[in-house]
């Protein structure tokens, strides 16, 4: 068998394949970022030949940089980011891909919604239909794209179709398909009951079968082994929703324990051992084969930074920097005073309105480049704060947390995440705890590992601590209670926005 583990994490901008030693030390790794197309207001779209074509690249960049032969590699697990829509033909080709960024779908979750939809479906798959899920962007296609609708032979999620470029299966795992709203939690199976509420009774034959996360998909085929560089017969196991993913490759696998992600999505999640709280929650998922994964979370999070980034600092920064480090060194040079900015990190909308829009607020003449920086920070983490609030609404307890994604590389942005949540903060060594992740379940797939446990404790450190310093509770308690009340405001006004959003796709299409 051989020495290392393959983990591939494929986001929404960027997939990564990162080769693993036993000790979780990274052998190698590649990323390559990818292109999103925007045809019309609130549609995110990506091609799926692009991604194959990525994830071939780093691939094949990776092993190349280990030096290793591609035997080595004992086994390979793949995460993706969640929802969103990816699909095949009926012969098994690429067809179209929705990414979770994607808030085409938010007038009719209004209708389903106001038609008690949610109320048929949260019993069953404890999620109420939103803008980016699966099923309700396969609802949209059906009513507005039906020549598209009749093409779809296989409805599967990001990680599934890289699982299957390199396998030939044609299969999902049970936390993806939970993630999505798409299965009976209780029962991990698909339901009928649940697709006829969203009026897609007749799309049972679309869903590919079901496996857990670690059991094996398939292996790798000579095809896909000529293509990556990977050796032919590689066991690649199911996978999982991403966020499943980070949390263990951040060593958060004992119940009650809670995984922060500051991503494309905002994510706050922690491990119960049955299948709901006692209250309602955003979503669940499975974490392995006996427990769940409460999670409450929206496309809020380090996206933000990146969008401030791509328009307003590449080309600024000193030759050898990164621009996130400029913004965050911007934003360290500010002192925190009451009257700072907010921000709304509502670029791709919010889980409480879908017609949410990202904005300043509060901005005046004496206010700088880090002013705005540091209200971004802030806006991110005050919208954490509120998915956590909610979370603990439906009684989940906790009073720590682990940090992961790209905000918690930041030498700033976890000390303001344990201000704001009030919450000591930690940060695993590994900056890549998808792929970790995913490479302790490969290893968990193919008997290296007992469990996820014993995976995640053999792989994972813990590397930094962020204690919440009392002096600025105050502060930010007044801060958070304004972003909330100017959120309120603004909420008539966001409908009007999106009602010419609307009007705009209508007339372009």
């Amino acid at each position: 068998m051989g020495e290392y583990l393959l983990g591939l994490d494929a986001g929404n901008t960027i997939i990564k394949a990162v080769i693993f030693d036993r000790q979780g030390r990274e052998i190698a790794s590649a990323a390559q970022e990818g292109h999103s197309a925007m045809p019309f207001p609130g549609h995110v779209e990506r091609g799926l030949g692009e991604l194959w074509e990525n994830a071939k690249l780093v691939i094949r960049t990776c092993i190349e940089q280990a030096g290793i032969e591609p035997e080595d590699i004992a086994a390979i697990g793949c995460a993706g980011h969640g929802n969103g829509l990816y699909t095949l033909d009926h012969s098994g080709e690429p067809l179209f891909a929705i990414q979770s960024l994607d808030t085409r779908a938010a007038p009719l979750v209004e209708s389903l919604l106001a038609e008690g939809v949610g109320d048929r479906t949260y019993p069953i798959g404890l999620q109420r239909p939103w803008p980016s899920q699966t099923p309700t962007l396969l609802a949209w296609i059906k009513r507005n794209r039906p020549e598209t609708f009749r093409k779809i032979g296989t409805v599967f999620l990001c990680k599934d179709f890289v699982v299957n470029r390199l396998t030939g299966a044609r299969v999902s795992e049970v936390s993806d398909m939970t993630g999505c709203g798409l299965l009976n939690v209780a029962e991990r199976r698909y339901d009928q009951d649940l697709l006829d509420a969203f009026g897609l009774g007749d799309c049972m034959d679309m869903l590919p079968p079901l496996i857990e996360s670690a059991d094996i998909a398939g292996t790798v085929t000579a095809k896909a082994a000529a293509e990556t560089g990977l050796a032919a017969g590689t066991p690649v196991i199911g996978g999982f929703f991403d966020v499943i993913a980070s949390a263990i490759g951040s060593g958060v696998t004992r119940t009650g324990a809670a995984s922060i992600i500051a991503g494309t999505w905002s994510i706050n999640q922690v491990i119960i051992d049955r299948p709901r709280l006692e209250g309602p929650v955003f979503m669940s998922s499975t974490f392995d084969r006996d427990r769940y994964m409460a999670i409450e979370s929206s496309a809020t999070s380090a996206a933000n930074l990146e969008w401030l980034v791509r328009e307003f600092f590449h080309g600024e920064q000193p030759d050898g920097q990164s621009p996130f480090d400029v913004c965050c060194e911007l934003a360290s040079s500010i002192e925190p005073a009451a009257n700072d900015p907010i921000y709304h990190p509502f670029l791709y909308g919010a889980q409480q309105d879908g017609n949410a829009r990202a904005g300043f607020y509060g901005v005046a003449g004496w206010h700088t480049k880090g002013h705005m920086v540091r209200a971004l920070l802030e806006g991110v983490a005050f919208g954490h704060r509120q998915h956590i609030e909610m979370m603990r609404a439906a009684g989940a307890s906790f009073n720590e947390a682990v940090l992961s994604g790209g905000g918690s590389r930041s030498l700033i942005w976890p000390q303001i995440f344990a201000d704001v949540l009030g919450l000591p903060v930690s940060i695993a060594r590994s900056s890549q705890t998808g792929a970790l992740g995913a490479a302790i379940a490969a290893g968990t797939g193919i008997g290296i590992f007992a469990d996820f446990s014993a995976g995640a404790e053999a792989m994972v450190t813990s590397e930094r601590h962020y204690k919440p310093d009392a002096k600025r509770a105050k502060h930010y308690e007044r801060r958070y209670q304004l972003y909330l009340e100017i959120a309120a405001a603004m909420a008539p006004i966001w409908r009007q926005m999106a009602e010419s959003d609307a009007v705009a796709t209508e007339v372009a299409a």
